[in-house]
């Protein structure tokens, strides 16, 4: 075992780093707080008035005092939607937390926000809840109060294979393979839409709020004529003693709720995969040093490992080939007793036999068939996989290509492609390119992807893009016989610039689902220990094969 870190020097960068990160970490806070208000103060008090507890009230009740709840997608929809009116976080609460000790996956709709109606990502998001369900054998929980589909935007949300449909096939699938479902009917519950909670294991009804029916009285009048009103077509006392539909009918939100508690807490153990854990200890270092540690300016340099001695118990690590490839860690550890392997980036300045050298957070041939045979070895050992990014890309340059660094970078990429432990990303920093894909990027199936506040998500920097797209526009205004003076080109590549940075920005990730959630760096390892948790429930993992991999 290896000693790493060092105690934080009070120094004034230190301090100036410290102060941008906890601001940053106010900013998200309050972003998310925002988010959290749903429909805003007015839609709270008339989806109250009505006896109505709201969604994350619901959450609340429903999960163990005084534990954890582990939010997905908090900022899911954040600054889409506009000409709607938004969708603060899809309109969905989504994300885990413990029913009598064990881990749930709960999905609860804000009616506060377009009564509950589903947009294009609020469909992404259920997918996303269901994906990490199937992934870890996680039993889902769904607290149904929607108006079904968000009509102006239908085609975006109706047909495709990754749309509305696909979460009934996902309901089908899961029952299949024995993840249980519950669903509660806490409110309107319409067409396509009807057929979540019916699709799932077990479903209850709120007398005198929930409604489930594949056509509302409005429409039924208008097709064939009979005219009744919602609660006579599908109401709860309908659909629990006359169709049978329902399985269970409860008076109010809280024993529906209390109700759900009991039938989860009878849910029997599942075979685990069984991945080590020891005691956990503590890291020599406080978590919360890690906002004084990382650069205001992603693109600086910084030790990755004092990031790591902050993370990991002990603060202590094997690292495997530490003197090889140096421009990524790699190391065996553990955290919050967890066995864990480690791929990070390093953006420090080492020292080589030619002397000191900056490594800027890119990977090199060295780094690749490194990282790619230590990934190797956490597979054969199932020892699930944690990917620190800070990523610029692969070197580039003619002694890198005739060095085989596209063959170097594949390897890696076959290696986390065919990967078969559970894997868990966090973007500390940068995440560009092919290196997004090299360090286990969203398209790579990590069982969870998080993002820190000051993280960087883009297919290049924002320098390199923004005169590469300022040289395309130039050249386009040139073949038009307009000329272009250096103040407008000046301003030109200002706009692209401001463009490039506000789209690359965690928040604009976590928008659209690219990462789950945006997290405060002091908490890693809770969310890394919550994460192997989940992951441990699910025994069913295959021997690793690479592939086709060139040496």
């Amino acid at each position: 075992m290896k000693k790493i870190g060092n105690s934080a020097a009070a120094n004034e960068t230190y301090l100036k780093r410290d102060d941008f990160y906890k601001n940053l970490i106010r900013k998200l806070n309050a972003e998310k707080d925002k988010m959290k208000l749903g429909g805003g103060k007015k839609a709270i008090e008339a989806h109250k008035a009505k006896g109505k507890l709201t969604a994350r009230e619901r959450i609340n009740s429903l999960i163990d005092k005084g534990s954890r709840f582990f939010e997905i997608g908090t900022l899911s929809a954040h600054g889409m939607y506009k000409e709607y009116g938004g969708a603060p976080s899809a309109g969905t609460v989504m994300g885990i937390g413990r029913i009598h000790g064990k881990y749930v996956m709960i999905v609860a709709n804000d009616a506060t926000v377009k009564a509950g109606a589903w947009f294009p990502i609020t469909a992404k998001k259920n997918l996303r809840a269901q994906e990490i369900s199937m992934d870890n054998h996680l039993p889902i929980i769904y607290l149904v109060d929607s108006a079904g589909v968000f009509l102006p935007l239908q085609e975006d949300i109706f047909p495709d294979k990754e749309h509305f449909g696909r979460i009934f096939r996902n309901n089908a699938r899961m029952s299949s393979a024995g993840i249980p479902q519950i669903a509660a009917i806490m409110g309107p519950c319409v067409a396509g839409g009807a057929y979540l909670p019916i699709m799932s294991d077990e479903a209850l009804i709120v007398e005198g709020e929930g409604s489930v029916f594949l056509a509302g009285s409005h429409l039924v009048k208008a097709a064939i004529g009979e005219d009744i009103d919602n609660e006579s077509l599908g109401g709860a006392l309908v659909q629990s003693n006359i169709s049978g539909v329902t399985d269970y009918m409860m008076k109010t939100d809280t024993e529906c709720l209390e109700q759900i508690r009991s039938l989860a807490g009878k849910f029997s153990e599942r075979a685990k995969a069984g991945f080590n854990r020891a005691e956990p200890k503590s890291p020599k270092f406080s978590p919360r040093e890690i906002y004084g540690l990382l650069p205001e300016d992603p693109l600086k340099t910084y030790n990755m490992y004092e990031i790591i001695a902050r993370i990991v118990d002990d603060s202590e690590i094997d690292e495997y080939k530490a003197g090889y490839g140096k421009s990524v860690i790699t190391a065996y550890a553990r955290v919050e007793g967890w066995a864990v392997g480690i791929v990070a980036n390093q953006r420090n300045i080492v020292k080589t036999e030619k002397g000191e050298m900056q490594i800027g957070g890119v990977i090199y041939s060295d780094s690749a068939d490194k990282a790619s045979r230590f990934i190797m070895n956490c597979n054969q050992r199932r020892i699930p996989l944690i990917f620190l990014q800070d990523v610029t890309g692969f070197m580039v340059g003619s002694r890198a290509e005739h060095g085989g660094i596209i063959k170097d970078g594949a390897k890696m990429v076959n290696a986390v492609a065919n990967s078969v432990v559970p894997k868990i990303t966090i973007i500390v920093g940068n995440s560009f390119g092919a290196g997004n894909y090299a360090m286990c990027g969203k398209a790579y199936d990590p069982r969870f992807i998080f993002a820190y506040p000051n993280a960087r998500i883009a297919v290049m920097g924002g320098s390199q893009a923004s005169n590469t797209l300022l040289g395309i526009k130039v050249k386009q205004m040139e073949k038009e016989g307009k000329k272009i003076s250096k103040e407008e080109s000046e301003k030109l590549l200002k706009e692209i610039e401001d463009s490039y940075e506000e789209k690359s920005v965690p928040s604009y990730a976590a928008a659209r689902l690219w990462v789950d959630e945006v997290i405060d760096p002091a908490e890693t390892r809770d969310y890394i220990s919550m994460a192997i948790e989940i992951a441990n429930n699910n025994p069913e993992i295959q021997r690793f094969n690479p592939g086709v991999i060139q040496t």
